[in-house]
This record gives C-alpha cells, sequence and structure tokens, in this order.
C-alpha cells in the first residue's frame, strides 16, 4: 500500500522511497490526466466527427459519442480494475432530491451571473466583435443547422470540460491538497486552455472566476452534472450571442463614453443578486447533501 509523503509524492512503506511514478507529485498526473480525458473527446474526437461526418449526420455521431463518453467516465465498461476510480474521478454518487433541486438552482444562477459579468465587463472596456467571433461562416447554412451545431459544440465543451477540469483533474488534487488549493490550481490550467483563444485575454479573470465557481459547485454537489449544464447553457448562450450574432449583437458603448447609465446598473445589479443567490444555493446544497450522509448512517 503507498502512502502520501508531505511533499505529495507516494511512498512504499517499509522502504526509503517508492519507484519512478511513486516519486511524482500528485499535482502532475493529476493535471495530465485531467487534460488529456477532455482533449481525447472534447478537442481530437470532435474535431474529426465534424471533419469526416457530414451535417447533419455529424450531430447524431456526436451525440453518441458523448454518451460513450460519459459511460465510460461514469465507470462502466471494462478495464474492471479502473471502475472505482474512474466513478470516483465522475462524483458518480447519488444525491437526494432536495440537493439535486439546489444544485440545479445554483448552476443556473451561475450560467446567468457569467452573462452579467460578461455585460458589466463590456461595458467597462470596449467590446471588439471581430476579437469575439468563432470564425465560422454561417451565411450558407440555414438556420436550424447552425442552432444545431451551437447546441453541439456547448454541449461538447460542458461535458468534456467538466468531466476533465472539475472531474478527473479537481478530484485527485481535492484528496491530497484538500478542496481550496485543488479549485485554484484547476481553475489557473482552466484559464489557460483557453488562451488560444483569441478572445480569452479579454475576460481571464471572468475564466478563473468562473472555473472556480462551476469547482465549488462540483466539490459541494458531490457531482459534475449541475456543472456540466450549467457549463453546456453558458456556451449555448455565448457561441449564439457573444461569439457570432446568431442570436443578436451587443452594441452598447462604454461606460466611459455613456457615463453609468440605467444598463449598465441594473446588469451590474444582476450580477452581485446572482452571485449571492448561487453561494446560498451552494450552502443549501451542502446543507442537503450532510442530511443526506448523516440520514443513511454507518456503513456495515
Amino acid at each position: 500500500m503507498m502512502m502520501n509523503d508531505a511533499d505529495g509524492t507516494l511512498t512504499e512503506p517499509g522502504s526509503s522511497r517508492g519507484g519512478f511514478w511513486e516519486r511524482i507529485p500528485v499535482l502532475i498526473p493529476a493535471v495530465l490526466l485531467g487534460f488529456l480525458v477532455f482533449v481525447i473527446a472534447g478537442v481530437v474526437l470532435w474535431t474529426a466527427i465534424l471533419i469526416l461526418v457530414p451535417a447533419p449526420w455529424s450531430f447524431a455521431v456526436t451525440a453518441l459519442m458523448l454518451w460513450a463518453y460519459l459511460k465510460y467516465c461514469s465507470g462502466s465498461w471494462w478495464p474492471a480494475a479502473s471502475r472505482a476510480f474512474r466513478r470516483t474521478c465522475f462524483r458518480a454518487g447519488r444525491m437526494s432530491a432536495k440537493a439535486w433541486i439546489w444544485s440545479m438552482t445554483a448552476g443556473l444562477l451561475l450560467a446567468f451571473a457569467l452573462q452579467a459579468g460578461l455585460v458589466v465587463a463590456f461595458r467597462i472596456v470596449q467590446y471588439d466583435p471581430a476579437v469575439w467571433t468563432l470564425g465560422i461562416d454561417f451565411s450558407e447554412v440555414s438556420a436550424w443547422q447552425v442552432w444545431l451545431y451551437i447546441l453541439a459544440a456547448a454541449t461538447v465543451a460542458g461535458v468534456t470540460e467538466e468531466v476533465g477540469f472539475r472531474g478527473y483533474m479537481q478530484v485527485p488534487l481535492e484528496k491530497r491538497y484538500g478542496p481550496a488549493v485543488a479549485i485554484v490550481v484547476v481553475s489557473v490550467i482552466f484559464t489557460v486552455a483557453h488562451l488560444n483563444q483569441a478572445w480569452a485575454g479579454g475576460v481571464l479573470v471572468i475564466l478563473f472566476a468562473i472555473s472556480a465557481l462551476w469547482g465549488i459547485l462540483a466539490r459541494v454537489s458531490s457531482s459534475i452534472i449541475p456543472g456540466i449544464i450549467s457549463h453546456s447553457l453558458t456556451d449555448v448562450v455565448n457561441f449564439s450571442y457573444w461569439w457570432t450574432d446568431v442570436a443578436g449583437r451587443f452594441e452598447m458603448q462604454p461606460v466611459s463614453v455613456t457615463g453609468f447609465d440605467e444598463h449598465f446598473l441594473i446588469w451590474l445589479a444582476a450580477l452581485v443578486g446572482a452571485l449571492v443567490l448561487f453561494f446560498l444555493a451552494v450552502w443549501q446544497t451542502g446543507l442537503a447533501r450532510r442530511m443526506q450522509v448523516s440520514s443513511a448512517g454507518p456503513r456495515a
């Protein structure tokens, strides 16, 4: 049996040090594993489907891919030796109805808070639509196919990023370093992973903050499902409104030009209110989870 050293490495009892792999701090394999779990489906398979499978069949293949991805990452199928580990990283425990309600409420509030945060940010800093684009020409594509693409892209991002970052990366880090360190580390990696996007430079603080809040939600609820739904809904709005003009266009001028007008103050109040209600819902989720654990009683 391996034991944890104070520096985060693993050592075999009765020996001065473990083997090569046991000497590596948990931080390194956890980050690599979480990033790999995200990239395999969220980048490699998703890109391959778009290239090799013509629309609209690509959307059906994407749905099948996500189903298999969720089944495997949550502990199904071979190899049996890794099932328990996969279930743990997926946070595949059961939640009571009350915990589900509060965690889903928290997730929806967080999705709204992010959009309010973007509105406030773009009223403070000049918004440049040319930077905030997916770089895809939808002019010759029917509207229903555009929306299918947006829904598919948002769902792929929501599923693979939450499984990879808040699941397979954050869970091992929580067990070794505690939730606070784990959430900060994952949020840094999450932010860095988005630096390849042209729009990322303008919202680094928002990227870090939303990752941290999704991390808190996953930790308190002991599930990544609320985060997956929250993340997917967030990206539906992002892809259709902020990154393209499919659902409209943001044309408000910054407050440096207009002053602190009613529009800005309303959205600022909405942001603060959504965050306050989010933490209230997270607190209620934690209470419901503790009640669920205590009512289950000690295991035989």
